[in-house]
């Protein structure tokens, strides 16, 4: 039986999930925001429903209102014994993320994270790719046109984030050192940042990430001893120069180029179901709570580097 999932928050990705709810148990919407509230309802067909009557029509909730209201939100959800997705960053703060994953585990409940990159083809892809390999150091670029959006975080927190989750999760190693610049230009949070990470095991990674491109760029670089690793995601391309690789390299001989692509699929649905599984008790799951909270310790410690 399809759980029942409430949407709250009616912004830029409240929209989105309710649309992709529509029709697979959703059971209603809420927004403080009457009109707006009023106007995405109408869009996915549901009712909308203050918090209360949302919790008790549902089974679970996606939360995406503003990063401020997260915690409170999703505890809300957690102490009626709902179900929990939430965007990211988990929350604003590491003692209110600490709490929620405390929170989730004492009720029994799952509680996702929406770092919706895991559920990509492209990070799955290159996921597969880099398993087993030693990574020395990795590059990771995000960047992308302003958009008058997102604006209550900053740009570690909007677009960066989604890189230090993927680069955490691919050293698998303690974070030990984070420096970082960056500045702001037209929003009053940072909206540039390049920062430097430092982990136990010797890995090191440099992110960037910029919210005021004139064009979108994705694409990171891995390099150890085994070769290095080139992706670019938005020409779906990945290029691995490695001994043996199956194109060969006059240059380098005994070195070849293996080349990979991918199949785009939809992400949000992906994520969705997953989060769906997860509730029918499919373990582990990606970006549960601790990989959340894991993923805005390094954010907020760039931010600290930031501000230091």
């Amino acid at each position: 039986m399809n759980p029942r999932i409430g949407v709250v928050g009616a912004g830029h990705f409240g929209r989105f999930h309710a649309l992709k709810l529509r029709g697979r148990g959703l059971s209603g919407l809420h927004d403080p925001d009457a009109a707006r509230a009023a106007r995405v309802a109408e869009e996915a067909g549901c009712p909308v429903l203050d918090l209360p009557g949302l919790l008790a029509a549902s089974d679970a909730l996606v939360v995406a209102t503003p990063t401020v209201h997260h915690a409170a939100v999703a505890s809300a959800a957690l102490r009626a014994g709902r179900h929990v997705l939430v965007e990211k960053p988990i929350a604003a703060t590491l003692a209110e993320a600490n709490a929620l994953v405390a929170l989730a585990a004492a009720q029994g409940r799952v509680l996702m994270v929406g770092q919706i990159e895991r559920h990509s083809a492209a990070i799955r892809t290159l996921r597969a790719e880099c398993a087993g390999r030693r990574l020395g150091h990795v590059e990771a670029v995000r960047v992308a046109p302003f958009r008058p959006r997102s604006l209550d975080v900053s740009v570690v927190l909007d677009l960066m984030i989604h890189d230090l989750d993927l680069i955490l999760a691919l050293a698998d190693s303690p974070l030990d050192s984070v420096a970082a610049v960056g500045g702001r230009a037209v929003s009053d949070n940072t909206d540039w940042a390049v920062a430097h990470l430092g982990f136990a095991s010797g890995m090191r990674a440099t992110v960037t990430a910029s919210r005021l491109a004139v064009g979108l760029e994705r694409r990171l670089r891995a390099m150890g001893p085994e070769g290095e690793l080139r992706v670019d995601f938005l020409a779906r391309s990945l290029e691995f120069v490695a001994p043996g690789g199956a194109a060969p390299m006059e240059h380098l001989p005994g070195w070849g180029i293996e080349r990979r692509s991918w199949t785009d699929h939809d992400s949000l649905e992906a994520e969705h179901d997953a989060f769906r599984a997860a509730i029918a008790g499919a373990r582990p799951y990606e970006a549960d709570g601790q990989a959340g909270r894991a993923a805005l310790d390094a954010a907020l410690r760039v931010e600290a580097a930031l501000a230091g």
